[in-house]
């Protein structure tokens, strides 16, 4: 087998397992939620009923806030597909800092999702999304509104360098350097790539 063929076996295995475990995802049995309130960027409180607006999926970005540059790139990346998320499922993110350094960081990065504070709610550590410490990790977190208004967390994930919600790393892959020393910044020089 040359590599070429292997690789194509490889990425053929590769989507079978990934719809495998999307079956498993699916047979995991949803839990019920309490209501939460969270802050929006202008000071508004919002409910996280109210952030279905019209749809009874809701994707939840949990971000762990400016001082991530990690985060600041998968927040980056959602901004482009925004659109795209909201014609099939609400969509929003949400950080740890306080609403106005939120909206600050949101404006300097020209963000277009819905943004929400968690500063003072347990929804980040009752999620399964902070540490031993109580720091927050990054991930993502899907609830459905049933028709009784019922909020329900289906599934959640979590980020990492090289997982599937971050497209850079797999382009990354791709280049004979591959991506092991990088890491994002929040701003950059630009110049050449030297190989």
């Amino acid at each position: 087998m040359t590599p070429e063929e292997e690789l194509l076996q490889y990425s053929e295995d590769l989507m079978k397992l990934r719809a495998k475990g999307a079956e498993i995802r699916r047979r995991i049995p949803a839990t019920e939620v309490p209501e939460y309130t969270f802050t929006g960027t202008s000071g508004e409180k919002v409910k996280l009923s109210e952030m279905f607006g019209s749809q009874n999926e809701l994707v939840l970005i949990h971000n762990m806030g400016r001082s991530c540059r990690y985060c600041t790139l998968w927040g980056d990346g959602f901004n482009g597909f925004t659109k795209h998320f909201e014609s099939r499922a609400a969509f929003a993110l949400t950080s740890p800092d306080d609403h106005e350094t939120a909206r600050r960081f949101a404006l300097e990065r020209g963000w277009q999702f819905k943004l929400y504070s968690t500063e003072g709610t347990t929804f980040k550590r009752d999620m399964g999304f902070t540490d031993e410490k109580g720091e927050p990790l990054p991930g993502v977190s899907i609830f459905r509104k049933e028709p009784n208004g019922k909020i329900m967390h289906v599934t959640k994930d979590y980020f990492g360098p090289g997982d599937d919600y971050c497209s850079i790393w797999h382009f990354f892959d791709l280049l004979p350097s591959a991506s092991d020393a990088w890491e994002p910044q929040y701003h950059y020089i630009h110049t050449t790539h030297k190989h």
